[in-house]
């Protein structure tokens, strides 16, 4: 059987589980037999198959399954880098690259970061090589997620003595008190409803902790912005990511902080991050 046979056999398969099932098919198989997807489509594509097959049909039954394709291959893209992954982490999507564009542009030479549940670090280690900052410290909940931000920060040659990641909750008392101020913080919050209907990609797949926060979304905007005022250098900001039907009721949380707020749009026009300072 040829590359180009088996990926129609393995689009046909998942047609009912993916809304890119070629793709899909695609990554798995580069992945399966060690190249790029790029090459693969270039070079392989009538090349018979003869290793690797039952490897890339295990693969393909896990995204059968609804397991997402970051997680199977171990890394996703953000922002032109490779980041790696696992179920311990949220996969980064293209819409969180607004907060980066707002930072470039609000904060062009920041120089301390703080990034509020770094998961994969894919934030704050974006801001931090597009800004050449000097150093930045990423905190989470999950130990897990912080093993994986500092594997990531050593792919991307970030210097150990620019960068700190810490085991921290904001839910509970002096979690900050030891941190000192920064000119720049960057968050992705959970923001999902509890009873949210979602993929069962996400749902079934994706840290839980990372997602939800109380019946309206809310529960963590709450608890985060009251509290980073007083972490913001002057002419500081921070940016916090947001759900797109959220601005309005963020928008009130931060006045009622006392700050200024404008809201930063994704690529497909919703809102998708406030600007605080």
């Amino acid at each position: 059987m040829t590359v180009r046979e088996k990926l129609r056999e393995a689009t046909e398969r998942l047609a009912a589980s993916s809304d890119t099932p070629r793709l899909d098919a695609e990554l798995l198989m580069a992945h399966a037999v060690g190249t790029t997807r790029s090459q693969l489509l270039l070079r392989g594509m009538n090349e018979v198959l003869i290793g690797n097959l039952d490897h890339f049909d295990e693969l393909v039954a896990r995204r059968a399954a609804h397991e997402p394709v970051a997680y199977i291959l171990g890394s996703a893209e953000f922002y032109g880098r490779s980041f790696a992954v696992s179920s311990d982490v949220l996969i980064p999507r293209p819409d969180s690259e607004t907060l980066i564009e707002a930072a470039l542009e609000q904060t062009p030479k920041a120089a301390r970061l703080l990034d509020l549940g770094t998961g994969s670090g894919c934030l704050l280690l974006t801001a931090m090589l597009e800004l050449n900052a000097q150093s930045g410290i990423g905190i989470d909940a999950s130990e897990g997620a912080l093993e994986i931000a500092r594997r990531n920060a050593i792919n991307l040659g970030v210097a150990p003595d620019r960068i700190e990641f810490s085991l921290r909750n904001w839910h509970q008392p002096g979690w900050s008190d030891d941190l000192g101020n920064f000119d720049l913080i960057l968050c992705n919050p959970p923001y999902v409803e509890q009873e949210a209907e979602l993929d069962l990609d996400v749902r079934g797949f994706e840290p839980a902790s990372a997602l939800f926060a109380g019946p309206d979304g809310l529960d963590d905007y709450r608890a985060i912005i009251p509290q980073i005022r007083d972490l913001l250098n002057p002419g500081g900001a921070a940016i916090l990511e947001i759900g797109h039907t959220q601005a309005d009721a963020v928008t009130i949380l931060a006045q009622a902080a006392g700050f200024n707020s404008e809201i930063r749009h994704d690529l497909a026009k919703r809102p998708r991050a406030v600007v605080l300072w």
